[in-house]
């Protein structure tokens, strides 16, 4: 079940970047600098922290692409994040079991936390994903 809703999120998350050509997909559109493109590289490096142990040391670069990082290579990573993260979830036979042990730390929290938690990152930044989708070409919606 928690899978199945961090998946519906995920779709929702590719979903608001479907069809928006660049320039606008990296267009900042608050004051904040955030943009559709820079929540997905935002949401691939989350998965891969808290799923699939990778180190991160600087969370606000990881909501700005860089230049020569194209909308197609940055949704691609975040598919085959996907696919790795839900493969890691699939070894999980207990969800109080101690679940990845993100960045290396020394206690790792329990699969139930960390999917719980995986859910309420990727829906926050889903419904950023929505108003930043409504605000460059009106699409609104999943």
């Amino acid at each position: 079940m928690l899978l199945g809703f961090l998946d519906y999120l995920r779709d929702a998350v590719l979903a608001k970047a479907d069809g928006v050509p660049e320039p606008q997909i990296r267009t900042p559109g608050v004051d904040s600098g955030t943009n559709l493109l820079g929540l997905i590289k935002h949401l691939t490096q989350v998965e891969r922290y808290w799923l699939l142990e990778h180190p991160v040391t600087d969370w606000a670069a990881t909501f700005h692409p860089a230049v020569d990082e194209s909308a197609e290579q940055l949704l691609d990573a975040y598919r085959q994040t996907n696919a790795a993260a839900n493969e890691a979830i699939a070894t999980c036979t207990d969800l109080t079991a101690p679940g990845p042990r993100p960045g290396g730390r020394r206690a790792a929290p329990a699969w139930r936390w960390t999917l719980t938690h995986m859910i309420e990152e990727t829906g926050r930044h889903a419904g950023h994903a929505d108003i930043l989708r409504e605000l460059i070409d009106g699409a609104t919606g999943r």
